[in-house]
Formats: C-alpha cells, structure tokens, sequence
C-alpha cells in the first residue's frame, strides 16, 4: 500500500512542485537544443535510460524498491509503456520544429483531452461546468494551432510540430486514463520503474531506424537530459506527498514562465499574442477543472504522483 500522507507542508509542497516543472522544462530545452543532431528515438532512450538509476536510489532510499517490481497489471503497463513513449517521442519531435513556448502551452491541452477521454472510456460523468471548461480549453487549443494550419501562412516543418505536440497530449491523456487504472492495483513505485524501464526498450529498437553517434559533448547533454528527467520526476511526486493535488495543479502553468525566458534566453524565441491568448483559454478551462474537482472533492493525486507532464 502507499504510505499514507503525514503532514501537510503546503509550502514545501509548492517548493517541490515547481523546482519539477522548472527542471522538466530545462529537460525540454535541452532536448530541443539537440533535436537537430539526433533522431527522436534515439534522444528518448537517453531520457529514459538514465532516469532509471535516479528513480532506483530514490527507490531503495524510501525503502520501495521491492514494491517497485511487482505488478499485478503486466499488459496495463506495457500499454501504459507504449503510449508514454510514443507521446515522448512527439514531443521530442515537436520541441525541434517549433519554439519552446509554443510546445510548452500546446501541451496544456492534456487534462481537458483527460477530461474527455475518462467519460468515454471510464463512464465518468461530465456536467455542464466541465463541459464549458472543455469547450474553453478545446477552444484555446484551436486558436494556438490555426496559425499554423492557415494555408497562407503554413510552414510545413512547423505545422508539423505544432501537430506533433498536440499528438503527444492525446497520447498523454491515455496515459492519465491508464494509470487511474493501474494505481487501483499497483504501487506508484512500479508504475514509474516500469515506464521508464519500457520506454528504453521501445525507443532502443530505433536503432533499426538509423541512430547517430554522439561525440562526448553532445553525450554528455543527453545524459544529463535522462537524470534531471528522473529528479524532476521525483520531486513531482515527493509535492504531492505534502500537498492536495487540487492545490499544487495550478503550478504546472509555470512551466510557460519558464519556457518564455528559457526560450528567449536560448533559442532567441519569443511567444505571439495569439498564442499567449490560446494558452490563456486552455489554462483558464483547467482552471475551471480543478476547481470543480475540488469542490467535488475528487483527489488526483496519485495519478498526477506517477504521470510525467513530459513523457
């Protein structure tokens, strides 16, 4: 069983959560910085491949290693695996194609595609507030992506990532859909040991496909991408071991501070109104989610605990 909470800190809550989506987005940054050098494949069995010895010493430091290899589910994280490492291998595609701000809020669009996914395929029943929430956050997804599929202004690469990157959400919401299931009968510790553990064999069989071989520099870059993807996974979880999902869920929209200066800073990219308006919509329909969850009182936590925001 999962060790139940024994304090409520909300300020190191806080703390932890947003030192994970900051970490997580530095991820990204590093990842894009590299997408023209290597294969999306080839740069996912880095991420994942190198989180697993991070996410084994938190393991045997907690004392949950063991429950970390038993699962009572095998197939439901084998398709968890799949579907993690498909929605990471397009968002390391879309990350190359288009600026970092903009993958960053596309990628907002997961819990409202959730939302949509859990009445279809688990029953759950969506009123009118969560419907207006979707068409708010469906709405925001639109105007981000139009520029993009406006045919006198397309560019092929960056139309391209921009549907990558909505792919990957869709993607990531089946993932959310799939850990609801899993966290009712295995522990977060193997849900997060084995995606990490299935994602490096997927995205090894790449190599068929044509890997590059790095020089030590560039290396050195994509292990290091792997070990803050296995700390920012880490710390993610630990938040919600002293905060309420419904209060730390707002703090994943840092991620567009973040990814704003990191992207100006790095990339000389900066955000168009149009899509700050877009991600405006899409952030203000989660807002309206999480607070009708709240108030409802529907805990998330141990499906946001074990589900990477950029897996």
């Amino acid at each position: 069983m999962v060790k139940s909470l024994t304090s409520h800190r909300p300020l190191l809550a806080v703390a932890l959560k947003v030192s994970a989506v900051f970490l997580f987005t530095v991820m990204a940054a590093l990842i894009k910085a590299q997408s023209d050098h290597f294969p999306p494949g080839e740069m996912v069995f880095f991420r994942s491949l190198f989180a697993i010895p991070v996410i084994v010493i938190w393991l045997v430091a907690r004392g949950e290693l063991a429950q970390g290899f038993v699962v009572r589910k095998p197939m439901g994280h084998f398709w968890r695996g799949v579907l993690g490492t498909t929605a990471m291998g397009l968002t390391f595609t879309g990350l190359g194609l288009i600026p970092l701000p903009e993958a960053t809020a596309i990628s907002y669009a997961t819990p409202i595609i959730t939302l949509v996914l859990a009445a279809i395929m688990l029953g759950e029943s969506i009123r009118a507030i969560r419907i207006a929430a979707v068409s708010i956050g469906l709405l925001g997804v639109l105007i981000m992506i139009w520029p993009r599929l406006d045919g006198e202004t397309m560019q092929a690469a960056a139309t391209l990532g921009a549907l990558c990157i909505l792919g990957a959400t869709v993607a990531r919401a089946f993932v959310q859909i799939h850990i609801r299931q899993l966290v009712q009968v295995d522990h977060p510790a193997a849900i997060v040991f084995y995606f990490s553990m299935t994602a490096t064999i997927l995205s090894g069989l790449t190599v068929f496909w044509g890997w590059v071989l790095p020089t030590w520099d560039q290396a050195a870059i994509l292990i290091l991408a792997g070990l803050i993807g296995g700390v920012a996974q880490i710390l993610v979880t630990s938040s919600y071991r002293f905060g309420q999902a419904s209060m730390l869920a707002p703090y994943d929209y840092t991620s567009m501070l973040f990814a704003i200066v990191i992207g100006y800073v790095w990339f000389s990219e900066l955000p168009t109104l149009v899509m700050l308006a877009g991600a405006a919509l899409v952030i203000a329909g989660n807002i309206v989610v999480i607070w009708r969850e709240h108030q409802l009182g529907l805990e998330r936590g141990k499906v946001r605990a074990v589900t990477d925001p950029k897996a």
